[in-house]
């Protein structure tokens, strides 16, 4: 198996701009941008979105200004740039993005986090977007008028009425006029000045916004108990649904505090649990400086996990999940405390090798770039780290076994994963700050199976979205299922592809349940593999 970098010859070709190149002033200038696999136009060839972002010393011009990008799917390896022919071109701070048909008219919207104002881009189902963003009342400004510095995001359906609700993590409350510059401090990283914070500075406060059914949102957040948690910085965001009550839950990974649990309490408002259930802190209980995070059952046991990358010097952090509402943190026991030189950013559960046991994939790249390559935590750019799944509930880094792509050296940030060739194994999209995007195409002569479930929800959500799937094989002459969810967000501020990918080994045929947010439970019994499988809500598999 190899990962080998085709962005250039794809097409993608176009720089991500994010802050100065050499040095930072302020630290919102660090956190870079997510991106996006997802089937804008619904041909079953995944598209790409690279969120873009901004410089505060300027320079631009109408003509050369940064915008997010939007590309279309050749079907032959290649992308067509179709920003301004879709009319999602924007220019500014741009952060996440996440994806979800927010008004069940069967095509797939997407948010964009700014700081600032964020974009809700309807599709209009013809190639092109309309942001409608201030007339859904999708407001990301403080009640006073001043920016909010918005990251994360995840589209949930959290009280299941069939429409998707928003949900959006917050970083700073930052303004440029009043924020401490790095000589102010000083502010240091062994010995370096560098951009302040985040302790000293006041974090930001997450946002839900209810759906209201008639393509207009309200900003439910103190109602539902968002704002009850003692974290904040919040960058990445995983909706799940830990506790198996069949209601959807959220995790928040926080910088240099506890990060948050929102528990659902299926009556419109959730309960911050994080560190009763212990996913708030590190093994020895002390805040991280979280940034991104992936579920998935890792150990087929019939609990979502998490994993969550964190600053350099430190761990990524495994949580197992034990049941009854209870996380152990797993890190040091898995073989994930071994590394500690990388500062994490994009993680993901992806089963590259489609045995399946899912794997992990985790890009990286340092704050601060005056430290240049000059420190052992291998420098501003660094590599990316593949860790096999040994299902065991042990892990071993496989990362010098993986080809070219994930040796290359960026500034990595945002992550998405998804299949952009449709020959059946994962591929990776990276987000850069400052450069070209990585486009990391999978190439194995591996003989394993696979499976695609595509769901389509007629009394839920059109997008599928908080769907759980069963997929049940035979391993070795034994049962097995594994398990998912079609999720919108996660890794760092990116959206992956909402179909949900299921390796399978050696298994030639499978069966698959799809749970319902609505309480539907589709059966499908002998189902073959090496195919994508759409599932329609109540009806089963569409065929043709």
């Amino acid at each position: 198996m190899q990962f080998e970098n085709v962005a250039r010859e794809s097409g993608l070709n176009k720089r991500t701009i994010y802050g100065s190149e050499k040095r930072n002033r302020y630290l919102m200038e660090t956190t870079g941008c997510g991106c996006a696999f997802f089937d804008y136009d619904h041909d079953g060839w995944l598209d790409i979105f690279l969120v873009n972002g901004s410089r505060f010393e300027g320079g631009w011009t109408a003509a050369n200004a940064p915008v997010s990008r939007l590309y279309r799917n050749n079907r032959d390896g290649t992308f067509t740039d179709v920003t301004l022919a879709a009319g999602i071109a924007r220019t500014g701070w741009g952060s996440g993005c996440c994806v979800g048909d927010f008004d069940n008219d069967g095509n797939d919207d997407l948010f964009v986090s700014y700081w600032g104002d964020c974009s809700l881009w309807k599709n209009l189902g013809n190639g092109k977007f309309i942001d409608v963003a201030p007339k859904a009342g999708v407001t990301t400004r403080t009640a006073d008028g001043r920016k909010r510095n918005n990251t994360g995001c995840a589209f949930v359906d959290y009280n299941k009425d069939g429409h998707l609700d928003l949900f959006v993590a917050n970083y700073l409350e930052f303004n440029p006029k009043t924020a401490p510059l790095p000589e102010s401090g000083p502010c240091k990283y062994k010995g370096i000045t560098v951009a302040c914070g985040p302790p000293g500075l006041q974090g930001g406060k997450n946002i839900l916004f209810h759906n209201n059914g008639d393509g207009t949102f309200t900003d439910v957040s103190e109602k539902a108990g968002i704002l009850k948690t003692p974290g904040t910085f919040g960058l990445g965001v995983a909706v799940f649904d830990f506790d198996n009550d069949e209601w959807p839950d959220i995790y928040v990974a926080n910088d240099s505090t506890s990060s948050a649990l929102y528990k659902n309490n299926h009556d419109g408002t959730f309960q911050e649990i994080a560190i009763e259930a212990g996913v708030a802190y590190s093994a020895d209980g002390k805040p991280q400086a979280g940034m991104g995070v992936s579920v998935a059952d890792y150990d087929c046991d019939g609990n979502f996990d998490l994993v969550k990358t964190n600053f350099a010097g430190d761990t990524t952090s495994l949580y197992r999940n034990l049941g009854g509402g209870i996380f152990d943190d797993q890190t040091f026991q898995s073989g994930l405390g071994k590394i500690t030189r990388f500062l994490g950013w994009g993680i993901s559960f992806a089963d590259y090798d489609n045995d399946g046991w899912p794997d992990i994939v985790q890009c990286n790249g340092h704050v601060y770039p005056e430290i240049g390559e000059t420190l052992a935590e291998s420098g501003y750019r660094q590599r990316k780290v593949v860790y096999r799944n040994l299902r065991n509930g042990k892990f071993q880094e496989v990362s010098d076994q993986m080809g070219p792509g994930i040796m290359e050296k960026v500034a990595g940030r945002g992550m998405a994963v998804g299949d952009f060739d449709n020959d059946g194994d994962l591929d990776l999209l990276v987000n850069c700050i400052n450069d070209v995007p990585q486009l990391l195409r999978c190439d194995s002569r591996l003989k394993n199976h696979w499976i695609k479930v595509k769901a389509v929800g007629t009394k839920s959500n059109r997008t599928g979205i908080g769907a759980r799937i069963y997929c049940t094989m035979q391993e070795n002459g034994k049962e097995r299922r594994q398990m998912d969810e079609v999720r919108s967000g996660g890794s760092y501020i990116s959206q992956s592809d909402l179909r949900v990918h299921f390796g399978l080994g050696e298994a030639t045929s499978v069966e698959l349940e799809v749970r319902w947010p609505s309480g539907v439970v589709d059966r499908l019994a002998g189902v073959q593999t090496d195919r994508v499988v759409t599932v329609v809500e109540g009806v089963g598999e569409k065929k043709g």
